[in-house]
Protein backbone atom coordinates (compact mmCIF):
# COMPACT_ATOMS: atom_id res chain seq x y z
CA UNK A 1 0.00 0.00 0.00
CA UNK A 2 2.86 2.68 0.52
CA UNK A 3 4.54 1.93 -2.40
CA UNK A 4 1.08 2.33 -4.41
CA UNK A 5 0.72 5.57 -2.79
CA UNK A 6 4.49 6.25 -3.58
CA UNK A 7 3.69 5.74 -7.14
CA UNK A 8 0.87 7.08 -7.40
CA UNK A 9 2.75 10.46 -6.62
CA UNK A 10 5.15 9.85 -9.38
CA UNK A 11 2.45 9.09 -11.86
CA UNK A 12 0.37 11.82 -11.14
CA UNK A 13 3.19 14.60 -11.66
CA UNK A 14 4.54 12.79 -14.90
CA UNK A 15 1.23 13.12 -16.17
CA UNK A 16 1.65 17.10 -15.91
CA UNK A 17 4.42 16.44 -18.28
CA UNK A 18 3.56 13.58 -20.55
CA UNK A 19 0.06 13.72 -21.03
CA UNK A 20 -2.53 10.68 -19.95
CA UNK A 21 -1.33 8.59 -22.83
CA UNK A 22 2.15 8.25 -22.18
CA UNK A 23 1.63 8.19 -18.75
CA UNK A 24 -0.58 5.60 -19.00
CA UNK A 25 1.83 3.08 -20.83
CA UNK A 26 4.67 3.61 -18.49
CA UNK A 27 3.08 3.35 -14.97
CA UNK A 28 1.23 0.21 -16.18
CA UNK A 29 4.71 -1.39 -17.56
CA UNK A 30 6.54 -0.65 -14.25
CA UNK A 31 3.26 -1.65 -12.29
CA UNK A 32 3.42 -4.61 -13.71
CA UNK A 33 7.01 -6.11 -13.17
CA UNK A 34 5.54 -7.34 -10.22
CA UNK A 35 3.19 -9.83 -12.08
CA UNK A 36 6.58 -10.66 -14.22
CA UNK A 37 8.76 -11.86 -11.13
CA UNK A 38 5.77 -13.68 -9.41
CA UNK A 39 5.15 -15.21 -12.95
CA UNK A 40 8.95 -16.53 -13.32
CA UNK A 41 9.34 -17.83 -9.70
CA UNK A 42 5.94 -19.18 -9.51
CA UNK A 43 6.57 -21.32 -12.93
CA UNK A 44 9.96 -22.30 -11.83
CA UNK A 45 7.78 -23.69 -8.42
CA UNK A 46 5.70 -25.92 -10.71
CA UNK A 47 2.59 -23.21 -10.09
CA UNK A 48 1.24 -22.88 -14.04
CA UNK A 49 -2.07 -23.13 -12.70
CA UNK A 50 -1.79 -20.13 -9.89
CA UNK A 51 0.35 -18.28 -12.93
CA UNK A 52 -2.81 -19.04 -15.71
CA UNK A 53 -5.23 -17.75 -13.01
CA UNK A 54 -3.11 -15.21 -11.78
CA UNK A 55 -2.83 -13.76 -15.37
CA UNK A 56 -6.91 -13.52 -16.46
CA UNK A 57 -7.53 -12.14 -12.60
CA UNK A 58 -4.99 -9.33 -12.93
CA UNK A 59 -6.71 -8.31 -16.69
CA UNK A 60 -10.56 -8.73 -14.86
CA UNK A 61 -9.02 -7.00 -11.42
CA UNK A 62 -8.12 -4.32 -13.45
CA UNK A 63 -11.09 -3.89 -16.23
CA UNK A 64 -13.41 -4.83 -14.20
CA UNK A 65 -12.84 -4.50 -10.01
CA UNK A 66 -10.12 -1.14 -9.92
CA UNK A 67 -12.27 0.55 -13.78
CA UNK A 68 -15.20 -0.05 -11.81
CA UNK A 69 -14.58 1.15 -8.63
CA UNK A 70 -12.50 4.51 -10.13
CA UNK A 71 -16.17 5.23 -12.24
CA UNK A 72 -17.95 4.44 -8.61
CA UNK A 73 -15.87 6.60 -6.47
CA UNK A 74 -14.94 9.37 -9.67
CA UNK A 75 -18.69 9.11 -9.88
CA UNK A 76 -20.03 8.98 -6.56
CA UNK A 77 -18.20 12.41 -5.71
CA UNK A 78 -18.39 14.51 -9.64
CA UNK A 79 -21.19 12.62 -11.20
CA UNK A 80 -20.90 11.85 -14.83
CA UNK A 81 -17.65 12.03 -16.10
CA UNK A 82 -16.00 12.22 -19.46
CA UNK A 83 -12.82 11.22 -20.96
CA UNK A 84 -11.31 10.75 -24.65
CA UNK A 85 -12.27 7.45 -25.86
CA UNK A 86 -10.13 7.14 -28.93
CA UNK A 87 -7.28 5.44 -26.82
CA UNK A 88 -9.94 3.45 -24.46
CA UNK A 89 -11.62 2.20 -28.16
CA UNK A 90 -7.82 1.20 -29.36
CA UNK A 91 -6.94 -0.80 -26.20
CA UNK A 92 -11.09 -2.39 -26.16
CA UNK A 93 -9.83 -3.59 -30.08
CA UNK A 94 -6.07 -4.68 -29.03
CA UNK A 95 -7.55 -6.39 -26.05
CA UNK A 96 -9.98 -8.64 -28.60
CA UNK A 97 -7.29 -9.83 -30.43
CA UNK A 98 -5.69 -10.78 -27.80
CA UNK A 99 -8.62 -13.11 -26.52
CA UNK A 100 -8.31 -14.68 -29.21
CA UNK A 101 -5.08 -15.56 -29.08
CA UNK A 102 -6.15 -17.63 -26.04
CA UNK A 103 -9.31 -19.21 -27.29
CA UNK A 104 -8.29 -20.44 -30.37
CA UNK A 105 -5.46 -22.34 -28.70
CA UNK A 106 -8.08 -23.47 -26.03
CA UNK A 107 -11.07 -24.43 -28.71
CA UNK A 108 -8.21 -26.46 -30.42
CA UNK A 109 -7.24 -28.39 -27.42
CA UNK A 110 -10.45 -28.78 -26.30
CA UNK A 111 -12.60 -29.66 -29.75
CA UNK A 112 -9.33 -32.13 -30.45
CA UNK A 113 -8.60 -30.45 -33.47
CA UNK A 114 -5.37 -31.38 -35.40
CA UNK A 115 -3.77 -28.03 -34.12
CA UNK A 116 -4.63 -29.56 -30.44
CA UNK A 117 -1.96 -31.63 -30.73
CA UNK A 118 0.72 -28.83 -30.90
CA UNK A 119 -0.09 -26.58 -28.08
CA UNK A 120 3.35 -25.27 -27.49
CA UNK A 121 4.17 -25.08 -30.74
CA UNK A 122 0.52 -22.99 -31.41
CA UNK A 123 1.11 -21.00 -28.30
CA UNK A 124 4.34 -19.68 -29.40
CA UNK A 125 3.70 -18.73 -32.76
CA UNK A 126 0.45 -16.74 -30.82
CA UNK A 127 2.75 -15.14 -28.34
CA UNK A 128 5.24 -13.91 -30.86
CA UNK A 129 2.31 -11.96 -32.91
CA UNK A 130 0.82 -10.82 -29.84
CA UNK A 131 4.63 -8.82 -29.15
CA UNK A 132 4.41 -7.94 -32.51
CA UNK A 133 0.90 -6.23 -32.11
CA UNK A 134 2.20 -4.85 -28.75
CA UNK A 135 5.21 -3.36 -30.26
CA UNK A 136 3.83 -1.61 -33.05
CA UNK A 137 0.90 -0.15 -30.85
CA UNK A 138 3.18 1.75 -28.32
CA UNK A 139 4.40 4.56 -30.49
CA UNK A 140 0.29 4.92 -31.07
CA UNK A 141 -0.09 4.78 -27.42
CA UNK A 142 2.05 7.22 -26.26
CA UNK A 143 0.69 9.74 -28.35
CA UNK A 144 -1.94 11.86 -27.23
CA UNK A 145 -3.36 15.15 -25.78
CA UNK A 146 -1.02 17.62 -24.35
CA UNK A 147 -0.06 18.04 -20.54
CA UNK A 148 -2.66 19.57 -18.26
CA UNK A 149 0.19 21.35 -15.87
CA UNK A 150 2.90 23.72 -16.96
CA UNK A 151 6.54 21.96 -16.12
CA UNK A 152 6.55 24.82 -13.78
CA UNK A 153 3.88 22.84 -11.52
CA UNK A 154 5.39 19.40 -11.13
CA UNK A 155 8.79 17.63 -9.91
CA UNK A 156 11.50 17.70 -12.21
CA UNK A 157 11.45 14.93 -14.48
CA UNK A 158 14.29 12.67 -13.30
CA UNK A 159 12.78 12.72 -10.02
CA UNK A 160 9.58 11.82 -10.82
CA UNK A 161 11.02 8.96 -13.21
CA UNK A 162 13.46 8.18 -9.98
CA UNK A 163 10.74 7.71 -7.66
CA UNK A 164 8.90 5.68 -10.10
CA UNK A 165 11.40 3.46 -10.77
CA UNK A 166 12.28 2.99 -7.44
CA UNK A 167 9.06 2.13 -5.52
CA UNK A 168 7.74 -0.25 -8.78
CA UNK A 169 11.42 -1.93 -8.46
CA UNK A 170 10.54 -2.49 -4.63
CA UNK A 171 7.18 -3.83 -5.40
CA UNK A 172 8.78 -6.57 -7.57
CA UNK A 173 10.76 -7.37 -4.52
CA UNK A 174 7.70 -7.93 -3.00
CA UNK A 175 5.98 -10.48 -5.08
CA UNK A 176 9.46 -12.99 -4.50
CA UNK A 177 8.31 -12.56 -0.41
CA UNK A 178 5.08 -13.11 -1.51
CA UNK A 179 5.51 -16.70 -3.87
CA UNK A 180 7.47 -18.03 -1.11
CA UNK A 181 4.29 -17.45 0.84
CA UNK A 182 1.35 -18.23 -1.15
CA UNK A 183 1.85 -22.41 -0.52
CA UNK A 184 1.76 -22.71 2.71
CA UNK A 185 -0.83 -20.32 3.30
CA UNK A 186 -3.17 -21.18 0.79
CA UNK A 187 -2.93 -24.80 1.83
CA UNK A 188 -3.65 -23.36 5.68
CA UNK A 189 -6.20 -21.89 4.78
CA UNK A 190 -8.23 -24.25 2.56
CA UNK A 191 -8.48 -21.90 -0.43
CA UNK A 192 -8.16 -23.20 -3.76
CA UNK A 193 -5.36 -22.68 -6.43
CA UNK A 194 -7.90 -21.28 -9.09
CA UNK A 195 -9.01 -18.67 -6.51
CA UNK A 196 -5.57 -17.65 -4.54
CA UNK A 197 -4.38 -17.03 -8.36
CA UNK A 198 -7.78 -14.98 -9.76
CA UNK A 199 -8.44 -13.01 -6.85
CA UNK A 200 -5.94 -12.70 -4.20
CA UNK A 201 -2.65 -12.78 -5.89
CA UNK A 202 -3.85 -10.52 -8.48
CA UNK A 203 -5.21 -7.98 -6.35
CA UNK A 204 -2.32 -8.07 -4.55
CA UNK A 205 -0.01 -7.50 -8.01
CA UNK A 206 -1.99 -4.95 -9.09
CA UNK A 207 -2.29 -2.99 -5.56
CA UNK A 208 -0.58 -0.24 -7.24
CA UNK A 209 -2.99 0.40 -9.80
CA UNK A 210 -5.99 -0.31 -7.95
CA UNK A 211 -4.53 2.95 -5.73
CA UNK A 212 -3.00 4.88 -8.65
CA UNK A 213 -6.49 4.78 -10.45
CA UNK A 214 -8.99 5.57 -8.38
CA UNK A 215 -6.79 8.62 -7.01
CA UNK A 216 -6.88 10.12 -10.29
CA UNK A 217 -10.85 9.12 -10.89
CA UNK A 218 -11.50 10.71 -7.13
CA UNK A 219 -9.63 13.58 -8.34
CA UNK A 220 -12.10 14.01 -11.64
CA UNK A 221 -8.81 13.11 -13.62
CA UNK A 222 -10.94 10.78 -15.74
CA UNK A 223 -8.55 10.53 -19.22
CA UNK A 224 -5.41 9.67 -17.01
CA UNK A 225 -7.48 7.01 -14.46
CA UNK A 226 -8.91 5.34 -17.13
CA UNK A 227 -5.89 5.59 -19.35
CA UNK A 228 -3.59 4.09 -16.56
CA UNK A 229 -6.12 1.09 -15.20
CA UNK A 230 -7.21 -0.01 -19.28
CA UNK A 231 -3.38 -0.10 -20.38
CA UNK A 232 -2.39 -2.36 -17.28
CA UNK A 233 -4.73 -5.20 -18.64
CA UNK A 234 -3.41 -4.58 -22.13
CA UNK A 235 0.23 -4.99 -21.51
CA UNK A 236 -0.86 -8.41 -19.62
CA UNK A 237 -2.73 -9.39 -22.21
CA UNK A 238 -0.54 -8.58 -25.33
CA UNK A 239 2.95 -8.52 -23.57
CA UNK A 240 2.82 -10.43 -20.16
CA UNK A 241 1.42 -13.31 -21.15
CA UNK A 242 3.43 -14.22 -23.92
CA UNK A 243 6.49 -12.91 -22.53
CA UNK A 244 6.04 -15.40 -19.63
CA UNK A 245 4.97 -18.17 -22.79
CA UNK A 246 8.17 -17.84 -23.83
CA UNK A 247 10.28 -17.48 -21.01
CA UNK A 248 8.90 -20.67 -19.61
CA UNK A 249 10.78 -22.89 -22.83
CA UNK A 250 14.02 -21.90 -20.96
CA UNK A 251 13.74 -20.93 -17.24
CA UNK A 252 12.87 -24.49 -16.18
CA UNK A 253 9.91 -25.43 -14.27
CA UNK A 254 6.46 -26.00 -15.82
CA UNK A 255 5.65 -24.88 -19.09
CA UNK A 256 2.87 -22.30 -19.89
CA UNK A 257 1.13 -22.12 -22.85
CA UNK A 258 -1.95 -20.32 -24.00
CA UNK A 259 -4.25 -23.38 -23.70
CA UNK A 260 -6.77 -21.91 -20.60
CA UNK A 261 -9.62 -23.43 -18.59
CA UNK A 262 -13.01 -22.24 -19.96
CA UNK A 263 -14.44 -20.44 -17.11
CA UNK A 264 -11.01 -18.15 -17.62
CA UNK A 265 -11.71 -17.72 -20.98
CA UNK A 266 -15.72 -16.84 -20.74
CA UNK A 267 -14.25 -14.41 -17.93
CA UNK A 268 -12.04 -12.52 -19.66
CA UNK A 269 -14.42 -12.24 -22.94
CA UNK A 270 -17.60 -10.90 -20.51
CA UNK A 271 -15.04 -8.61 -19.24
CA UNK A 272 -14.13 -7.29 -22.34
CA UNK A 273 -17.70 -6.88 -23.80
CA UNK A 274 -18.60 -5.23 -20.93
CA UNK A 275 -15.67 -2.73 -21.12
CA UNK A 276 -16.54 -2.16 -24.83
CA UNK A 277 -20.05 -0.62 -24.10
CA UNK A 278 -19.14 1.49 -20.90
CA UNK A 279 -15.89 3.26 -22.50
CA UNK A 280 -16.99 3.56 -26.42
CA UNK A 281 -19.18 6.87 -25.43
CA UNK A 282 -16.32 8.17 -23.41
CA UNK A 283 -18.59 8.89 -20.04
CA UNK A 284 -18.85 7.26 -16.96
CA UNK A 285 -21.01 7.08 -14.06
CA UNK A 286 -21.57 5.62 -10.75
CA UNK A 287 -24.08 2.78 -11.99
CA UNK A 288 -21.80 1.61 -14.82
CA UNK A 289 -18.83 1.37 -12.14
CA UNK A 290 -21.26 -0.74 -10.03
CA UNK A 291 -21.98 -3.00 -12.84
CA UNK A 292 -18.46 -3.37 -13.78
CA UNK A 293 -17.70 -4.55 -9.85
CA UNK A 294 -20.46 -6.33 -9.54
CA UNK A 295 -19.24 -8.50 -12.55
CA UNK A 296 -15.58 -9.12 -11.29
CA UNK A 297 -17.74 -10.07 -8.01
CA UNK A 298 -20.01 -13.28 -9.83
CA UNK A 299 -17.01 -13.95 -11.50
CA UNK A 300 -14.69 -14.46 -8.26
CA UNK A 301 -17.22 -16.11 -6.27
CA UNK A 302 -17.28 -18.85 -9.45
CA UNK A 303 -14.13 -19.50 -8.58
CA UNK A 304 -14.08 -19.95 -4.50
CA UNK A 305 -14.23 -23.75 -4.88
CA UNK A 306 -11.65 -24.21 -7.80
Amino acid sequence: AALAWVVGQAVEQLGGRFGPGATGVLQSALGNIPELFFGIFALRSGLVGVVQSALIGSILSNSLLVLGLAFLFGGIRHGTQRFRSGQPRVIITLMSVAIAALIIPSLAHGLHVPAGSHATALSIAAAVILLLVFIANVPLSISGPSPEQSPEDVWPLYLSLLVLGLASFAAALVSDWFVDALRPATKALGISQAFTGLVIVAIAGNAVENVVGIQLAVKNKADYAVSVILNSPLQIALGLIPVLVLLSLVIGGSQLTLVMPALLIVSVVLATLLNAFIVFDGESNWIEGLALVGLYAIIAISFWWG
